[in-house]
């Protein structure tokens, strides 16, 4: 079971200034309240407030939002108050539990799309402050992180009320791990056998994959550094329920996604991103990778490795992100060390303009045309 002075070491490496003897107050009254209860797995319940500050942890959230994080429970399932939430904790934190408690109480029971939409405005509508929202996620990703000692049913229903409420949820906020996390969590689920074979798949192309991704970040990195461009670099494989969307949508195989790689090229400063997609250029007998179409809107871009992987995608950049959740996100949205982030995302693709290229078929689900 996670320990509480793990999430205490999260914090104090990134909120050194914050008291943390709210926190520590909570988790003892969470023990407390919850002593006598245990999950359907058999762990002590504690552990799920406990897994929830984590994630809320490594978000970089205050710690009023870890306080809640981890009493988010404590009004739901024990003869505790919100009123005594507030006097032992401060209103901030009772505010926070209550919201969350209000979503938590929500019966989301049609399929539709469009009540899926309207299910989603007002679980954002019913709050005034974002963290309860973000508690709420944190707490449906452990949720879901355990779900398999859940009976089948009602594995089915979380799942579906996963992907169709929460994942979007979190990308409306610009959460993409979450999101991404949520996703595959849900699809393992809800169509299992269709995970596996997916998973099986990209399984089988993960180490080329990563070391291409590797060598890409070395050549990338290498040149920012040669035109003094400060940048932290990010290289990511394409999430399972994503490559599986792509398959249904556009009918094809697995080795007809050409945007299964992708990096991020992260930097502290708008003025920077017009310099490094412009000098971003790497030599044609290693990459040729020419960012310079790439200024403030999503562009295509082709990149042409020399293993022939074949990859395509676009280009981004992306500004900043709310100051009241800062590096919450954990996607291209986001705060970094307190300034504008910008990223400029690439997804990289196949090989040099003298190899022809075979034309991709033209597929038959008029979506994907």
């Amino acid at each position: 079971m996670l320990q509480f002075e793990e999430i205490v070491r999260k914090v104090q490496i990134s909120r050194p200034g914050d008291d943390l003897s709210l926190l520590r107050k909570a988790y003892e009254f969470s023990a407390s309240e919850h002593k006598t209860q245990t999950r359907i797995s058999g762990e002590p319940f504690v552990s799920h407030p406990l897994a929830v500050a984590n994630v809320l942890a490594d978000m970089k959230l205050d710690v009023v939002c870890l306080v809640a994080g981890m009493l988010h429970d404590v009004v739901e399932d024990t003869p505790t108050t919100v009123d005594r939430i507030s006097q032992e904790f401060g209103p901030d934190v009772a505010r926070i539990v209550e919201g969350v408690t209000k979503i938590s109480r929500i019966e989301f029971v049609s399929p539709e799309v469009q009540q899926a939409e309207n299910l989603r405005k007002m679980v954002l509508a019913m709050v005034d402050d974002i963290r309860v929202v973000l508690v709420k996620l944190a707490d449906r990703l452990h949720n879901m992180r355990t779900l398999e000692h859940l009976p089948p049913e009602k594995r089915e229903r979380i799942a579906r009320e996963t992907i169709e409420i929460y994942a979007p949820i979190a990308h409306r906020l610009g959460m993409g791990k979450i999101r991404g996390e949520l996703e595959d969590l849900a699809f393992r689920h809800l169509e299992p056998q269709a995970f596996e074979d997916v998973k099986k798949a990209v399984e089988s192309r993960r180490k080329v994959s990563e070391e291409f991704l590797e060598e890409v970040r070395a050549l990338v990195d290498a040149k920012l550094k040669e035109h003094s461009i400060p940048a932290r670099i990010d290289g990511r494989i394409k999430r399972l329920f994503s490559i599986w969307q792509k398959l249904k949508r556009q009918q094809i195989s697995i080795d007809q996604v050409y945007d299964l790689l992708a990096i991020r090229i992260l930097t502290d400063s708008v003025k920077n991103v017009p310099t490094c997609t412009s000098r971003c250029t790497l030599p044609s007998s290693d990459l040729t990778a020419s960012l310079s179409r790439c200024r403030s809107a999503p562009r295509r871009c082709t990149a042409w490795p020399r293993r022939g992987l074949r990859r395509t995608g676009n280009i981004r950049t992306a500004g900043p992100w709310p100051s009241r959740t800062r590096s919450a996100s954990r996607g291209c949205a986001t705060w970094w060390n307190g300034s504008r982030r910008c990223a400029t995302r690439a997804n990289f693709s196949p090989p040099s303009a003298s190899t022809s290229i075979p034309k991709r078929p033209t597929p038959s689900h008029p979506r994907a045309r």
